[in-house]
């Protein structure tokens, strides 16, 4: 029996079957500005995003305010700074929350978000949020998920930096708390991460071992490893998503701006389109040059009687005539009526 791996999102089935779910996160790049996030969910929408994508929290409710130096960053885009610095500054304030559901809803984008804790989770069923994303870093937070799971919304995970055992932990715990629409996203949790660390080939195996569908969180520069993972079966494609990749903001350096992202768009179906099915049949678009393959053609006028040397037939482009690989069956036989020469070669005309 073939695995059922559809899922639905505000109306949008997900699944190998289906074009491939493109989720424009905006994460920080609103860069403090209520008005650059709408503008950045009107862009997402012109640039062919499925859906658009915030992160819930506050700097109070995802790390704590210390000077320690574990809460310090050590190397990488953010070197030096303070987790509770970095976060009060990249946050989206909840207040802000209410006018971008209401605003994606009126164009007609799909919005939703990562909760961070379960007040975040309190605020967007608040909102009706039509399906909950568990960012990497949170995959380890069995709890979150399993009150996440108690919405019955749909559930994408992040893999990034989990191992597979962490990551059974996560789906079972999504199950176990009631959660039956579940995709798992490969991801490489570097910011920017290089396309050799994503080892796209997991994806097929995870979709083996899980029974879920699968896709991927792209944090490289370019839309190549994304464009290549809908080939492994990847039905969701989330990739960060700006305005403009110099605006200075937490996220922006490695964020696609608009123009890319409607060409990641656009490819990524392609390259679904392009898969189709097992078929090897003739296509429509081929059916036209079907009367160019090769045939066999007569060069040489021949009698009511006459044997067929092999100085009188040769295999030649139009396709008329008896298919080439009759050529040995014919040679020595005799032709019924009279052949002109540059005629094609008629199985029925022979003795």
């Amino acid at each position: 029996m073939t695995q059922d791996l559809t899922l639905s999102i505000d109306g949008r089935k997900i699944g190998p079957t289906h074009p491939p779910y493109v989720i424009a996160e905006m994460s920080a790049n609103h860069n403090g500005d209520l008005d650059q996030a709408l503008r950045l969910i009107d862009a997402a929408k012109d640039s062919g995003a499925d859906a658009v994508k915030l992160q819930t929290y506050r700097a109070d409710t995802i790390t704590l305010d210390s000077d320690a130096p574990e809460f310090r960053i050590k190397g990488g885009l953010w070197d030096g700074r303070r987790l509770y610095d970095l976060y009060e500054e990249a946050h989206t304030p909840w207040e802000w929350h209410a006018p971008l559901f209401e605003h994606a809803r009126s164009i007609g984008l799909t919005i939703f978000s990562s909760p961070f804790d379960h007040t975040a989770v309190e605020l967007l069923e608040g909102l009706d949020a039509p399906a909950y994303k568990i960012a990497s870093f949170e995959a380890v937070d069995l709890p979150l998920i399993r009150r996440v799971a108690q919405t019955g919304k749909p559930m994408i995970i992040s893999t990034g930096m989990a191992n597979l055992e962490e990551i059974h932990e996560a789906v079972a715990a999504a199950r176990g708390a009631g959660c039956e629409q579940i995709v798992v996203l490969q991801c490489v949790s570097g910011y920017p991460a290089p396309a050799s660390d994503y080892n796209l080939r997991t994806m097929p195996d995870m979709q083996r071992e899980l029974g879920l569908p699968v896709g991927l969180s792209d944090h490289t520069l370019d839309n190549t490893t994304a464009i290549a993972s809908v080939v492994l079966g990847g039905c969701v494609i989330e990739k960060h998503f700006t305005l403009d990749r110099n605006g200075g903001g937490p996220d922006d350096s490695f964020s696609l701006e608009p123009a890319e992202f409607k060409a990641l768009s656009t490819a990524a179906r392609t390259a679904w389109e392009a898969l189709g099915t097992v078929d090897y049949g003739q296509k429509s678009s081929e059916m036209g040059n079907v009367t160019f393959r090769r045939s066999l053609y007569f060069v040489k006028d021949l009698a009511a009687g006459e044997v067929i040397t092999p100085d009188a037939v040769r295999s030649v482009r139009p396709g008329f005539g008896a298919a080439p690989k009759h050529l040995d069956n014919i040679l020595g036989r005799r032709v019924r009526q009279a052949v002109a020469a540059k005629t094609p070669v008629s199985l029925d005309n022979l003795d």
